[in-house]
């Protein structure tokens, strides 16, 4: 999700970096949740209400094909880990046994790579429950034109293999199969729909030079017109917690030093996919795509395997208990 993303709006402001090394350490040795409960002891969440990936210093921009990332934009350097061939179209493949089987997990890669193509239809506002905002966005991209698109469904193949061996059922909310979006209040009623156990929507920032690391976006509660997130507040935070920890463990990569006040977590009010959503879910932005060594990572088929290995460990762990 960037700063370019479908529910953006910049946070009023960005925390200085505390002692995110010894952060990250922690919960590398540590692992999992006791990696995760060692570096959330740092600082609170950040409930300001602003929308993930947005940065005082990037105003959001109106998408526009000669403006925004596409398909076509450079690759990430040869010799990458190839992901795991796409399925058209975006349901899951029959569940094998495992310890998820019967578990239900939707992925929702953020962006679709033709919505650039789509402007008109991507621009015209929808319902997110406490206010009306764009559909959807076309994301940001690394200056090289890696787009978010592409990042985004890359690591949500990934993550489906993954799951898929562990036995879980799973959903794509799109999987470049559909000429653009879904807008953001439809990413959240197929999580409902498919009565997910678990949701998480992936993405990449779109922050200034120097702004580096992971954060995850938990819900805030929200009870107003169509949205109440009440019931799902606590285990979303569950979720996010369990992911933040074994995303530091199995990437290395430290929490966010621009927002979220080193603890990785950041609680938001204002995303249309996390208000209008029933079932538990969360956001994770994986790096700053603006960034060049954040975009080192990003553009790494061998990191995106990892990324997509630390989301789906959060998740096992989720709903393993």
């Amino acid at each position: 999700m960037s700063y370019t993303g479908p529910d953006f709006d910049p946070p009023p402001e960005r925390r200085s970096r505390r002692g995110l090394l010894t952060v990250a350490l922690a919960a590398l040795v540590c692992g999992g949740l006791l990696g995760w409960g060692v570096y959330a002891a740092t600082g609170g969440t950040d409930d300001k209400g602003a929308e993930a990936g947005s940065s005082p210093s990037a105003a959001p921009r109106t998408p526009s094909p000669a403006s925004s990332p596409t398909a076509g934009g450079p690759s990430p350097s040869a010799g990458d880990e190839e992901s795991p061939a796409a399925r058209t179209p975006s349901a899951s493949a029959p569940a094998a046994a495992g310890p998820l089987k019967g578990k239900v997990v939707v992925i929702d890669p953020g962006h679709n790579p033709t919505n650039v193509k789509h402007t008109a239809e991507i621009n015209r506002q929808v319902d997110v429950g406490t206010h009306r905002k764009e559909c959807d966005t076309t994301g940001t991209s690394t200056n090289d034109g890696y787009a978010e698109a592409e990042f985004t469904l890359d690591v949500a193949h990934r993550m489906r293999a993954l799951l898929e061996k562990q036995g879980a059922t799973v959903k794509l909310t799109q999987d470049r199969d559909r000429p653009y979006g879904p807008c953001v209040d439809e990413r959240a009623r197929i999580g409902n729909a498919a009565k997910a156990d678990a949701v998480v929507s992936i993405h990449a920032d779109g922050s200034g030079a120097g702004n580096r690391g992971f954060h995850v976006i938990l819900p805030g509660s929200v009870n107003e017109g169509e949205a109440d997130t009440r019931a799902v507040v606590g285990p979303s935070r569950e979720l996010g917690e369990r992911i933040a920890g074994n995303f530091v463990r199995v990437t290395g990569t430290a929490p966010s030093n621009y927002i979220g006040g080193g603890t990785g977590l950041v609680t938001r009010k204002d995303l249309g996919g996390l208000n209008l959503s029933t079932v538990p879910k969360v956001f994770i932005e994986c790096g700053n795509m603006r960034d060049s060594k954040d975009a080192a990572l990003l553009t790494s088929g061998a990191w995106r395997q990892k990324a997509a290995q630390g989301i789906s460990e959060g998740i096992v762990s989720f709903l393993r208990g």
